[in-house]
Order: C-alpha cells, then structure tokens, then sequence
C-alpha cells in the first residue's frame, strides 16, 4: 500500500491498495464497509469534497469519482497516462490531478468534465497544492514546479530545480505568506515566492528529497531526506534549526500533531515521533500533503 490514507468527516478511512482497490473502512472498528476495484494499482492518495464524494486516481489512467457511503462509481475520467498523483479540490468543487501523460488536469468535480488541461515536460506525479487565490502548484518529472491559474489553466510561472520534482513524491506546501516550499531530488528543498516564482532560499541536505514538507505554526518547514534524516528548517531564512537522524532513507511525509509533535516514518521499519518547539500545523492554505491532518486534500472554503 502506497497510498496515505484520508479520514471523512464520520470517521470513516478511504485508501487505496496495489491490489487495484480503494478501501473505506470503519475508524473505530476497522471493519471494511466497501471496496472500489478499479483496472490498475491505486498509489494515489484519495481526496475526500465537502458533499462526501471520494476521488482517486488509478494506473488504469484514469480518475474516479465515488460516493464515499456506498462506494457507488458516479463517474470515471479518462487520462493518456497512469494516474499516480494525489488529487486536490478547490474552494469550487474543482478536482486537479496530475498524469504519467504529462498533464495536469482540472475537472469538474461533479460531472467529470474536463475544464481544461495543462501540458508539461514530464511525469506529473507530483500532488497539487493551492494556493488562497485558487493558484495550483504543482512539480513535474522535467524538474521543474509550475504555477496555473486555478480558473483558466494558464501558466503563470514555471521554476527549474536540478532534478525531478514529485518523483516518489515531494509535493509542494504553501506557507502563511504564501511561500512555497517543495523538495527535489537535487538533494535539495527550495522556497519560492508564491506570486512571482523567484527563489528565496534552498536548503541542501545529503541526498534526494522525495518527502512533502510539512510547515508548524511557527513556521518551521519540516522535511525528510534519503540521507536517513528529517530536518527542521526556519522558514524565512532557510537555516537549519536542528536535524533528527533515523536508520534509514526518510521518504514519509512528516505529518504534525495538534500539539506541534512530529510524526515521520524511515526505511529503517520504524515510526517517530520528535517533540517541537511548533504548537501545531501552520494555519495556512495548503501547509502540507493532503492539505490538513485528515488528508482531505480539499481547499479550505472561501
């Protein structure tokens, strides 16, 4: 299982399986309400709409719809690529995915139309991340982070790393004053301006960074690395506050507890835990994977 999970607002636990299935399961009792087969592995994480709808992508190239009671498909949607990336819903229902095809889609979270499409130079493997002005960022196998308008699927800028962004899959995180941290496999972490695409600082640590930042209230960024370590990183400056070495390659996303605790996982089969000077997760648009600690992957209301 390569999907994270995303918990409902009832409890319930939607996550995909290499088995070609989506799961939803009782939180409380672990007992298996449905199951979903779609036509290949589903790696993608799914992402839950405010009326309950749940939607996942599938290496059977394709997007689903399904109602997240009774695990009813109420639409598919069609890509030219395998569907490995993790959806994010705008404020308006919008569902964006990206594909193996190169493109990033945004679609009509109710019908399954298309809206339009966005073509790149690589794999979009990457998660998309949205910003409070509907702006979707999103990493692309050509190493570079792009930024879309929500609406119209018009790129406003486009920023080259040294290597893949969202391969295995450091998605972006939006910080409170809409900066935009998102790791690549340079070895490094990088923070951008959210409105103009400039580089305000880079971080390098010892090896690729596939894990999706996490930002405290703080606004410490928080980030694993192949080089079996998570960092913690002052988010204004870029300057390493402390690192926390584990056994093993760190390619979990960190996830940030309501009491600013830290939870990250590492190859070496462990979990941990690792108390911070955050209170808890930043109160920002998008302030890590999935969006919030239920992994929804839902933009907060306007």
């Amino acid at each position: 299982m390569w999907s994270s999970p995303a918990i409902g607002s009832d409890g319930t636990v939607y996550v995909g399986s290499n088995d070609y299935k989506l799961y939803a399961i009782n939180g409380k009792s672990g007992v298996k309400l449905w199951e979903f087969e779609t036509g290949g592995n589903v790696s993608s994480s799914p992402a839950i709409g405010s009326d309950g709808t749940v939607y996942v992508g599938s290496y059977d190239k394709k997007l689903y719809a399904i109602n997240g009671k009774s695990g009813v498909k109420l639409w598919e949607f069609e890509t030219g690529g395998g569907v490995g990336s993790s959806p994010a819903i705008g404020s308006d229902g919008t569902v964006y995915v990206g594909s193996w095809d190169n493109k990033l889609y945004a679609i009509n979270g109710k019908t399954g139309d298309k809206l339009w499409e966005f073509e790149t130079g690589g794999d979009v493997y990457s998660s998309p991340a949205i910003g409070s002005d509907g702006t979707v960022y999103v990493g692309s196998g050509d190493t570079k982070l792009y930024a879309i308008n929500g609406k119209s699927g018009v790129k406003l800028w486009e920023f080259a790393t040294g290597s893949f962004v969202g391969i295995e899959h450091s998605s972006p995180a939006i910080g409170s004053d809409g900066t935009v941290y998102v790791g690549s496999n340079d070895y490094k972490l990088y923070a951008i301006n959210g409105k103009s695409g400039v580089k305000l600082w880079e971080f390098e640590t010892g090896s690729d960074v596939r894990s999706s930042p996490a930002i405290g209230s703080d606004g410490t960024v928080y980030v694993g690395s192949w080089d079996n370590k998570l960092y913690a990183i002052n988010g204004k400056s870029g300057v390493k506050l402390w690192e926390f070495e584990t056994g093993g390659k760190v390619n979990s996303s960190p996830a940030i507890g309501s009491d600013g605790t830290v939870y990250v996982g590492s190859l070496d089969k462990k979990l941990y835990a690792i108390k911070t000077d955050s209170k808890s997760l930043a109160k920002s648009p998008w302030p890590m994977r999935g969006q919030n600690p239920q992994h929804t992957g839902h933009a907060p209301a306007k």
